[in-house]
Protein backbone atom coordinates (compact mmCIF):
# COMPACT_ATOMS: atom_id res chain seq x y z
CA UNK A 1 0.00 0.00 0.00
CA UNK A 2 1.70 3.54 -0.99
CA UNK A 3 2.22 5.81 1.62
CA UNK A 4 -0.58 8.40 2.26
CA UNK A 5 0.37 12.04 1.28
CA UNK A 6 -0.56 14.02 4.49
CA UNK A 7 -0.20 17.29 3.48
CA UNK A 8 -3.24 19.26 3.44
CA UNK A 9 -4.84 17.40 5.93
CA UNK A 10 -5.56 19.03 8.99
CA UNK A 11 -5.89 17.39 12.34
CA UNK A 12 -7.36 19.61 15.76
CA UNK A 13 -5.98 18.95 18.91
CA UNK A 14 -8.17 19.25 21.82
CA UNK A 15 -6.82 19.02 25.15
CA UNK A 16 -6.66 21.58 28.33
CA UNK A 17 -3.21 20.92 28.86
CA UNK A 18 -0.84 23.08 27.18
CA UNK A 19 2.23 20.15 27.57
CA UNK A 20 -0.26 17.55 25.36
CA UNK A 21 -1.35 20.31 22.47
CA UNK A 22 1.72 21.09 22.08
CA UNK A 23 3.83 17.68 21.99
CA UNK A 24 0.69 16.57 19.68
CA UNK A 25 0.99 19.34 17.73
CA UNK A 26 5.06 18.91 17.14
CA UNK A 27 4.39 15.14 16.36
CA UNK A 28 1.64 15.38 13.75
CA UNK A 29 3.14 18.54 11.74
CA UNK A 30 6.76 16.30 11.78
CA UNK A 31 4.41 14.03 9.81
CA UNK A 32 3.26 16.63 7.60
CA UNK A 33 -0.14 17.45 8.92
CA UNK A 34 -1.75 20.79 9.22
CA UNK A 35 -2.30 21.31 13.23
CA UNK A 36 -5.09 23.43 14.97
CA UNK A 37 -5.89 23.55 18.58
CA UNK A 38 -8.49 24.13 21.40
CA UNK A 39 -8.12 24.30 24.93
CA UNK A 40 -11.88 23.47 26.03
CA UNK A 41 -15.52 22.12 24.94
CA UNK A 42 -16.65 25.00 23.69
CA UNK A 43 -13.71 26.18 21.45
CA UNK A 44 -13.11 22.53 20.24
CA UNK A 45 -17.02 22.78 18.53
CA UNK A 46 -16.31 26.56 17.37
CA UNK A 47 -13.16 25.10 15.71
CA UNK A 48 -14.56 21.94 14.17
CA UNK A 49 -17.20 23.60 12.70
CA UNK A 50 -15.58 26.72 11.58
CA UNK A 51 -12.24 24.91 10.02
CA UNK A 52 -13.37 21.51 9.34
CA UNK A 53 -10.71 19.66 10.40
CA UNK A 54 -10.11 15.93 8.72
CA UNK A 55 -9.79 14.37 11.95
CA UNK A 56 -10.14 15.75 15.58
CA UNK A 57 -7.92 14.07 18.62
CA UNK A 58 -10.45 14.63 21.02
CA UNK A 59 -9.60 14.73 25.65
CA UNK A 60 -12.30 13.18 27.28
CA UNK A 61 -11.91 15.59 30.23
CA UNK A 62 -12.35 19.29 29.20
CA UNK A 63 -13.47 22.53 31.28
CA UNK A 64 -17.32 23.52 30.49
CA UNK A 65 -18.47 20.40 27.59
CA UNK A 66 -16.92 17.26 28.32
CA UNK A 67 -15.17 15.29 25.45
CA UNK A 68 -18.29 13.16 25.56
CA UNK A 69 -20.24 16.26 24.60
CA UNK A 70 -18.60 17.38 22.07
CA UNK A 71 -18.69 13.94 20.70
CA UNK A 72 -22.32 13.78 21.06
CA UNK A 73 -22.73 17.63 19.32
CA UNK A 74 -20.42 16.93 16.43
CA UNK A 75 -22.09 13.90 15.26
CA UNK A 76 -25.77 14.63 15.73
CA UNK A 77 -24.78 18.14 13.71
CA UNK A 78 -26.51 19.04 10.30
CA UNK A 79 -24.03 19.32 8.28
CA UNK A 80 -20.49 17.26 7.11
CA UNK A 81 -18.53 17.65 10.54
CA UNK A 82 -20.75 15.10 11.98
CA UNK A 83 -18.72 12.52 9.90
CA UNK A 84 -15.14 13.61 10.99
CA UNK A 85 -13.05 10.88 12.30
CA UNK A 86 -12.03 11.40 16.20
CA UNK A 87 -9.77 9.99 18.23
CA UNK A 88 -10.56 10.54 22.03
CA UNK A 89 -8.04 10.42 24.58
CA UNK A 90 -8.41 9.33 28.21
CA UNK A 91 -6.91 8.83 31.16
CA UNK A 92 -9.46 6.90 33.16
CA UNK A 93 -8.51 3.33 33.36
CA UNK A 94 -12.37 2.24 33.46
CA UNK A 95 -13.82 0.39 30.12
CA UNK A 96 -17.10 1.72 30.81
CA UNK A 97 -15.63 5.35 29.66
CA UNK A 98 -14.03 4.32 26.06
CA UNK A 99 -16.85 2.09 25.52
CA UNK A 100 -19.30 5.18 26.20
CA UNK A 101 -17.22 7.35 23.31
CA UNK A 102 -17.06 4.48 21.15
CA UNK A 103 -21.04 4.43 21.41
CA UNK A 104 -21.48 8.13 21.11
CA UNK A 105 -19.15 7.87 17.63
CA UNK A 106 -15.85 8.34 18.64
CA UNK A 107 -13.49 6.52 15.97
CA UNK A 108 -11.11 4.91 18.35
CA UNK A 109 -9.33 5.74 21.48
CA UNK A 110 -5.98 6.29 22.95
CA UNK A 111 -5.54 5.95 26.59
CA UNK A 112 -2.69 8.39 28.52
CA UNK A 113 -0.65 8.85 29.20
CA UNK A 114 1.29 7.36 25.52
CA UNK A 115 3.49 7.36 23.27
CA UNK A 116 3.43 10.29 20.33
CA UNK A 117 4.53 8.12 17.73
CA UNK A 118 1.69 5.73 18.83
CA UNK A 119 -0.66 9.08 18.51
CA UNK A 120 0.61 9.88 14.99
CA UNK A 121 0.20 6.46 13.90
CA UNK A 122 -3.33 6.29 15.18
CA UNK A 123 -4.36 9.18 12.98
CA UNK A 124 -2.49 8.12 10.03
CA UNK A 125 -4.07 4.70 10.38
CA UNK A 126 -7.62 6.32 10.65
CA UNK A 127 -7.14 8.54 7.64
CA UNK A 128 -5.74 5.55 5.44
CA UNK A 129 -8.69 3.73 6.66
CA UNK A 130 -11.50 6.52 5.57
CA UNK A 131 -9.64 7.28 2.09
CA UNK A 132 -9.39 2.99 1.47
CA UNK A 133 -13.46 3.55 2.38
CA UNK A 134 -13.94 6.18 -0.56
CA UNK A 135 -11.49 4.25 -3.33
CA UNK A 136 -13.31 0.96 -2.56
CA UNK A 137 -15.99 2.86 -3.67
CA UNK A 138 -15.09 2.36 -7.51
CA UNK A 139 -14.50 -1.74 -7.35
CA UNK A 140 -17.74 -2.10 -5.07
CA UNK A 141 -20.23 -0.12 -7.53
CA UNK A 142 -19.45 -3.42 -9.91
CA UNK A 143 -21.61 -5.10 -7.12
CA UNK A 144 -22.98 -2.67 -5.50
CA UNK A 145 -25.09 -4.65 -3.00
CA UNK A 146 -24.55 -7.34 -1.05
CA UNK A 147 -27.81 -9.54 0.40
CA UNK A 148 -27.83 -11.95 3.26
CA UNK A 149 -31.10 -13.35 4.16
CA UNK A 150 -33.35 -10.57 5.04
CA UNK A 151 -30.61 -7.91 5.45
CA UNK A 152 -29.26 -5.40 2.69
CA UNK A 153 -26.49 -3.98 1.73
CA UNK A 154 -26.35 -0.96 -0.41
CA UNK A 155 -22.38 0.01 -0.68
CA UNK A 156 -23.29 3.14 -3.46
CA UNK A 157 -25.93 4.19 -0.62
CA UNK A 158 -24.46 3.39 2.48
CA UNK A 159 -27.82 2.29 3.75
CA UNK A 160 -28.82 -1.16 5.24
CA UNK A 161 -31.94 -2.84 5.65
CA UNK A 162 -33.44 -5.65 7.21
CA UNK A 163 -36.49 -7.25 6.39
CA UNK A 164 -37.59 -3.66 4.66
CA UNK A 165 -36.64 -1.11 7.90
CA UNK A 166 -33.70 1.55 7.60
CA UNK A 167 -30.81 0.40 10.00
CA UNK A 168 -29.29 3.71 11.57
CA UNK A 169 -26.33 2.84 11.38
CA UNK A 170 -23.01 4.99 12.26
CA UNK A 171 -19.98 4.76 9.72
CA UNK A 172 -17.68 2.27 11.83
CA UNK A 173 -20.85 0.17 12.34
CA UNK A 174 -21.87 -0.10 8.70
CA UNK A 175 -18.53 -0.79 7.42
CA UNK A 176 -18.54 -3.59 10.53
CA UNK A 177 -21.74 -4.62 9.03
CA UNK A 178 -20.62 -4.82 5.54
CA UNK A 179 -17.24 -6.75 6.17
CA UNK A 180 -19.00 -9.37 8.08
CA UNK A 181 -21.99 -9.98 5.66
CA UNK A 182 -18.79 -9.85 2.92
CA UNK A 183 -17.40 -12.83 4.52
CA UNK A 184 -21.03 -14.30 5.71
CA UNK A 185 -20.63 -18.00 7.37
CA UNK A 186 -16.66 -17.00 7.66
CA UNK A 187 -15.46 -16.46 11.00
CA UNK A 188 -12.98 -12.78 11.36
CA UNK A 189 -10.89 -12.26 14.34
CA UNK A 190 -10.93 -9.51 16.33
CA UNK A 191 -7.74 -8.44 14.59
CA UNK A 192 -9.19 -9.09 11.14
CA UNK A 193 -12.07 -6.51 11.94
CA UNK A 194 -9.36 -4.22 13.65
CA UNK A 195 -7.84 -3.74 10.73
CA UNK A 196 -9.99 -3.76 8.13
CA UNK A 197 -12.40 -1.68 9.44
CA UNK A 198 -10.22 0.51 11.57
CA UNK A 199 -7.43 0.52 9.24
CA UNK A 200 -4.42 0.10 11.97
CA UNK A 201 -2.21 -2.82 13.08
CA UNK A 202 -3.19 -4.77 16.46
CA UNK A 203 -1.87 -2.96 19.42
CA UNK A 204 -3.02 -4.85 21.93
CA UNK A 205 -6.82 -3.89 22.40
CA UNK A 206 -10.26 -5.42 20.84
CA UNK A 207 -12.56 -4.31 22.97
CA UNK A 208 -13.40 -1.68 19.59
CA UNK A 209 -14.80 -4.53 18.24
CA UNK A 210 -16.69 -6.14 20.72
CA UNK A 211 -18.39 -2.55 21.85
CA UNK A 212 -19.80 -2.64 17.41
CA UNK A 213 -20.70 -5.85 17.29
CA UNK A 214 -23.12 -5.29 20.51
CA UNK A 215 -24.55 -1.87 19.39
CA UNK A 216 -25.02 -3.86 16.05
CA UNK A 217 -26.73 -6.79 17.41
CA UNK A 218 -28.98 -4.68 19.49
CA UNK A 219 -29.92 -2.59 15.97
CA UNK A 220 -30.55 -5.98 13.81
CA UNK A 221 -32.53 -7.04 16.39
CA UNK A 222 -34.18 -4.06 18.96
CA UNK A 223 -37.02 -6.02 19.79
CA UNK A 224 -34.90 -9.36 21.05
CA UNK A 225 -37.15 -11.09 18.07
CA UNK A 226 -35.11 -13.06 15.27
CA UNK A 227 -34.41 -10.72 12.48
CA UNK A 228 -33.03 -13.53 10.22
CA UNK A 229 -29.39 -12.73 10.68
CA UNK A 230 -27.31 -12.89 13.50
CA UNK A 231 -23.44 -11.94 14.58
CA UNK A 232 -22.37 -14.91 16.01
CA UNK A 233 -19.20 -15.11 18.63
CA UNK A 234 -16.91 -17.78 17.96
CA UNK A 235 -15.37 -18.02 21.28
CA UNK A 236 -11.31 -17.22 21.25
CA UNK A 237 -11.38 -16.48 17.52
CA UNK A 238 -13.98 -13.89 16.42
CA UNK A 239 -17.39 -13.56 14.95
CA UNK A 240 -19.22 -14.49 11.86
CA UNK A 241 -22.53 -13.06 10.23
CA UNK A 242 -25.53 -15.93 9.65
CA UNK A 243 -28.87 -16.62 8.57
CA UNK A 244 -31.09 -17.18 11.17
CA UNK A 245 -34.24 -18.24 9.26
CA UNK A 246 -35.76 -15.82 10.46
CA UNK A 247 -38.12 -13.67 8.64
CA UNK A 248 -37.58 -13.12 4.68
CA UNK A 249 -36.78 -9.53 3.22
CA UNK A 250 -39.66 -7.57 1.51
Amino acid sequence: MPPIDNSGKTVLVVDDEANIRELCALYLERDGFAVITANDGESALSAAREQSPDLIVLDLMLPGKSGFEVTRELRADAGDIRLVPILMLTARSEDVDRIVGLELGADDYLGKPFHPRELTARVKAILRRASSSERRGVPHASRGRIDVGPLRIDWDRREATISGRTLRLRNKEFELLRQLAEYCGIVLTREQLLEQVWGYEYFGETRTVDVHVNQLRRKLAPNDDDPGVAIVTVRGVGYKLVETGGPASN
